[in-house]
């Protein structure tokens, strides 16, 4: 008996040593190649071989992430809507970035000038991801719809370029950012938080709104405010210019024209003028603010500006105006 638990202990003993001379020998040998494994928004796992060198963003949210995290340098392919950080219409013009392409149009032949070992992209390139990916490109696909998904994101893409430590430290400022932006609204002990309108859209067919699944019900949320839309399971539901009268939002958001252009709902006195708008409360009492549609574009890094200017517009007796 005694020798067979000597012999059992010396199994169990060798299977332990083993077990970690082989997780040592992984972690090792995943270092020595720089092999990274991630999981994508869609749920596709993509193996790096190596640290990109040689970076695509399809995402203008994207963009931002990977030069605030110390990665810029690598990035050698943009869409044409990309403004931020940087004026990248002069690098393109001056050859200093190459253009892959629109928002939703990506170029194939550009994105094989450039070579890239890593394309970041949106679903808004459905049509265009499984050709890629055929191609042998390495397509991470993010699509954050809440601010704790904007975290991920910035992880996932930390990770993917070898700048995890850079992209921790980016999440922990925006998070304490947002926190005090909360705990300022919560030492004031507002009973009655005002309740908010958010205008993604409007035309002549309806109006369009951010819904429970989308990242700005989540900003309207941290902000101190109530969606007037937190109901709708929808990402951005249409409705009628009618119910938005019947919901009497205390607040109206309303974002500015993209770059230089017309904002879709004319200007802010046509929007006073719709019928019935002159009794909703955001009207009566001058609460209607418009706000930068550049930063508010993209669930990304400036999520907590976004977060900042929705709690000046709801709380201007605690911040200063937007």
């Amino acid at each position: 008996m005694k020798t067979k638990a000597i012999l059992a202990t010396a199994i169990i003993a060798i299977l332990a040593v083993s077990i970690v001379y082989i997780y040592y020998s992984t972690q090792n040998s995943n270092q020595q190649t720089g092999q990274i494994t991630i999981v994508d928004d869609q749920g596709t796992e993509i193996i790096l071989p190596a640290v990109p060198q040689r970076i695509v963003s399809l995402a203008p949210s994207v963009t931002p992430i990977l030069y605030e995290i110390g990665v810029g340098d690598k990035v050698v392919g943009l869409t044409e809507y990309d403004d931020y950080p940087y004026n990248f219409t002069a690098w393109f013009e001056a050859g200093n970035m190459t253009k892959v392409g629109g928002f939703s149009t990506p170029s194939m032949e550009a994105i094989a000038s450039v070579n890239p070992d890593i394309i970041f992209t949106t679903n808004v390139n459905e049509a265009s991801i499984p050709n890629m990916r055929q191609l042998g490109y390495k397509v991470v696909v993010v699509g954050p719809t809440s601010i704790e998904g904007i975290y991920k994101t910035i992880n996932l893409i930390g990770k993917a370029t070898g700048a995890e430590a850079s992209a921790a430290s980016l999440v922990d400022s925006l998070k304490t950012k947002i926190s005090g932006i909360e705990s300022k609204i919560a030492a004031a002990k507002i009973t009655d938080k005002p309740t908010v309108y958010y205008e993604v859209w409007y035309d002549s067919s309806g109006v369009m709104s951010a819904g429970a699944s989308s990242w700005i019900n989540d900003v309207i949320n941290k902000a101190g405010g109530i969606n007037i839309f937190a109901n709708e399971t929808q990402e951005y539901p249409t409705t009628s210019s009618e119910v938005i009268v019947q919901k009497n939002p205390d607040v109206v958001l309303l974002p500015t024209g993209m770059g230089t252009g017309t904002p879709f709902y004319g200007s802010v006195a046509e929007v006073k003028a719709r019928p019935g708008w002159s009794a909703i409360n955001g009207i009566k009492n001058d609460r209607l603010y418009v706000i930068d549609q550049d930063l508010f574009s993209e669930p990304g890094m400036r999520v907590a500006d976004q977060v900042e200017i929705v709690a000046k517009c709801l709380y201007p007796q605690l911040f200063t105006s937007p």
